[in-house]
């Protein structure tokens, strides 16, 4: 066992008591079957973002700029968007964040990272990390029992890891948010939608 998965379990724990820390940060990526993703896999642009539900600049983005990109570009079908999954402090708490979206299913996937993200402030303040976990875990309909399960996964927890790991060591990835634009990166932290949409442009020409 991992020290990442020793200290995991502890986040079954009741008395599990975490504190925040910042957003991580220390050739180009493509969607594997393991991602997650959204819109057509054929359109001409692909947009990659590796985020960590403990960060709070991917919250930020989530809130502010996400539902216009999705709508502007998603959901017109001129992107494809992948959304890579990256470990930033208290990574035990993102990596039980992350398995429970897993273990909720591919078709509640996003709704429970979006969920996360919205919960992460309200988690932080209040330390109660596995209860807000937990909620996030039966608002897309798992029992306590379930979730248990689910954070305690062994095999999921060691794929996360591999995914983690490859984003560093292939991808070149040491921040969240990151952003890639058809194989380049565009930026490293808080973006706009003007600078998605410049990026978008130049990856369109």
């Amino acid at each position: 066992m991992t020290i990442l998965s020793r200290r995991l379990l502890l986040v079954a724990a009741a008395g599990a008591s975490l504190v925040l820390a910042g957003c991580g940060k220390g050739a180009g990526p493509t969607a594997s079957a393991e991602d997650m993703t959204l819109g057509d896999a054929n359109a001409p642009v692909k947009v990659v973002e590796y985020a960590s539900v403990t960060c709070s600049h991917c919250a930020a983005f989530n809130e502010t700029t996400f539902p216009q990109f999705k709508a502007k570009y998603i959901d017109t079908g001129k992107v494809h968007y992948t959304f890579k999954e990256f470990l930033t402090p208290p990574e035990q708490v993102a990596a039980a964040g992350f398995l429970v979206a897993r273990c909720a299913g591919k078709d509640k996937y996003f709704t429970v990272i979006d969920a996360l993200f919205r919960s992460q402030q309200e988690m932080f303040q209040s330390g109660d990390m596995r209860g807000g976990l937990l909620r996030v875990a039966q608002s897309a309909g798992m029992t306590e029992a379930q979730f248990n399960a689910c954070i305690q996964d062994e095999a999921a927890l060691k794929a996360l890891n591999d995914r983690v790991e490859k984003a560093i060591r292939q991808d070149g990835i040491s921040a969240t948010p990151t952003f890639v634009v058809n194989g380049k990166k565009v930026k490293e932290g808080d973006i706009t939608l003007a600078e998605l949409d410049a990026a978008i442009a130049e990856a369109s020409k």
